[in-house]
């Protein structure tokens, strides 16, 4: 008896570790780039982008006004970047909203991205304060994510 007790709890901890291996193989071949989302899902995406790019590019113009350079040609070309990433996500916008397929709106998400690093850039270099790095930080998370909908380059 005792005989087969034990080969019966050494085959159920077989089969369990067998079962946990396999979970484990399983969730390592579903990374994020391989997971398929919904429209509904990177629709929500885009609106944390989109609301997330608003309270930045705020603080961003705060921030350059409190800085020393407040009324220089450099402050407008990095306004100037600020914008061209709204634009460019209101472009992205559009074209999600037209389209069934969100697939079909990569070359705009691969253009904000394009548009991002270069304002990445720009935030790794300066110190703008505390709340508008930190509000990058967010921003950039969240195209991140974006990005990895896409299967596209994040930024770093």
């Amino acid at each position: 008896m005792k005989k087969i007790l034990s080969k019966f709890t050494f085959a159920l901890v077989a089969s369990f570790a067998v079962l946990l291996l396999a979970t484990g193989a399983q969730a390592q071949r579903e990374s994020p780039r391989s997971r398929g989302y919904t429209k509904a899902e990177v629709d929500a995406i885009i609106h944390r982008v989109e609301s997330r790019s608003d309270e930045f590019r705020h603080l961003f113009d705060k921030a350059l006004d409190n800085s020393r350079l407040d009324g220089t040609r450099r402050e407008d070309e990095l306004n100037a970047q600020a914008k061209r990433l709204k634009n460019s996500l209101d472009n992205l916008r559009r074209e999600f909203d037209r389209n069934e397929n969100y697939r079909d709106t990569r070359p705009q998400v691969s253009s904000t991205l394009d548009i991002a690093a270069d304002i990445n850039r720009t935030m790794r270099r300066r110190r703008l304060g505390g709340e508008t790095e930190r509000q990058w930080a967010l921003l950039r998370d969240e195209l991140n994510t974006l990005a990895d909908v896409y299967e596209l380059r994040g930024l770093r």
